[in-house]
């Protein structure tokens, strides 16, 4: 869930914190990425159609290996530097919120079935993308792939985007790309949303400046996470009647949870019996996160063009011509990246020098363009 309704409070209380982005604008930036957060948007949006997915010869989903191929290759191409990190073990704070999700699950599990009993085909498209769960077995494949495409991944301790947003605090990436705000509320100094973004190449990327989310808000950090656990996040309950906007106000006016306990209208107002709203904000302000360089081992190497082929194409079906060229792909895009700019490549360039048009890899979408229905293809429809 990430916090909610922050995207809209933002966009109206501290409108200049945010500006759209070009795609290409990110050249030369090392990002660091929520990697289940991706793999969850390959699975919902690449070559599916209702509840049909690409499939291996083995009727196993490759959804979500042709959408991190897909994706992490046109990054490579615009000269961009991925680092994907993935999700450890949960805080024991968001057993709940798993709960809930997985509540949801089995809610929409059972109204896909009504759907399609109707033959409501509206239906049937939104609960089967309720209905989707990250495995450990979808992480551990892209985590093969990435590995094999000379791309670094990172295991988080616990939370990914609060490994993310260390990183970025560290100066070893520029930014976080993810869906979910909560890398905000972790001290993202930069958070970008829709660099992931599969469906589309016009989305732009929307960039977050979280100094200037403070200075418009006019809030410290503190404050900024007192309003986000006021708001709604994934590791507590919030205050039933208020959202976002009545936070703010609640913050600015009193300066913390604990002073607006004291103050606020309990009969308005219903306060959770058994509020761990403290130990949100620790998890917050100091998350277990990795910090030994010898665990993090942020490097891209060459690709692995022999283990690429054996995982995609005798694994899981793909076609060998477009993995063979979408391997020449990887080492051009590696390969231009050390030359000429060999001291500067990690540092912002100036807009000029982004070339006008670049031709990319075509990308899957939710017509399953990159990876066609024949036999070879790269995958198969599976109901």
């Amino acid at each position: 869930m990430g916090i909610k309704g922050l995207t809209k409070l933002l966009a109206d209380n501290a409108p200049n914190a945010m500006k759209e982005q070009k795609f290409e604008s990110y050249f030369g930036r090392k990002i660091a990425v929520d990697a289940s957060m991706s793999i969850y948007q390959f699975l919902i949006v690449v070559g599916r159609t209702g509840t049909e997915m690409l499939t291996n010869e083995a009727g196993e989903v490759t959804s979500h290996l042709q959408g991190m191929f897909n994706r992490t290759i046109r990054l490579l191409e615009a000269g961009i530097k991925p680092v994907y990190v993935f999700d450890g073990k949960p805080p024991e704070l968001k057993r709940q919120e798993l709960a809930k999700r997985y509540s949801k699950r089995a809610d929409a599990t059972a109204d896909l079935t009504g759907a399609i009993e109707a033959g409501n085909k509206e239906d049937i498209e939104k609960y089967s993308k309720r209905t989707v769960k990250v495995t450990k077995q979808h992480n551990d494949d892209c985590k093969r792939l990435l590995k094999l495409m000379g791309v670094p991944v990172v295991e988080a301790t616990s939370e990914a985007e609060a490994q993310c947003a260390a990183l970025c605090k560290a100066g070893k990436v520029y930014g976080v790309a993810s869906e979910d705000m909560d890398s905000l509320t972790f001290g993202a100094p930069k958070f970008l949303r829709h660099l992931m973004d599969p469906s589309s190449r016009k989305i732009p990327v929307m960039e977050f400046d979280v100094a200037k989310i403070l200075e418009e808000l006019q809030l410290t950090m503190d404050q900024f996470i007192d309003l986000c656990i006021l708001s709604g996040c994934d590791y507590c309950d919030s205050i039933r009647g208020i959202g976002g906007l009545t936070a703010l106000k609640l913050i600015r006016q009193h300066g913390s949870i604990e002073a607006i306990l004291e103050n606020i209208n309990k009969e308005r107002y219903q306060i959770p019996e058994e509020w761990p709203y403290n130990e949100a904000r620790r998890l917050f302000k100091e998350p277990d996160v990795l910090t030994d360089e010898e665990q993090l081992d942020i490097k891209w190497t060459s690709p692995d063009e022999e283990g690429i082929v054996q995982f995609l194409v005798n694994e899981n079906g793909f076609n060998i011509d477009r993995v063979t060229k979408a391997v020449e792909k990887i080492k051009s895009a590696k390969n231009k990246s050390s030359q000429g700019r060999l001291e500067s490549f990690f540092k912002p360039v100036a807009s000029s020098s982004v070339p006008a048009k670049r031709k990319d890899i075509p990308e899957s979408n939710a017509k399953g363009a990159a990876n066609k229905k024949t036999k070879g293809g790269g995958g198969r429809k599976k109901k």
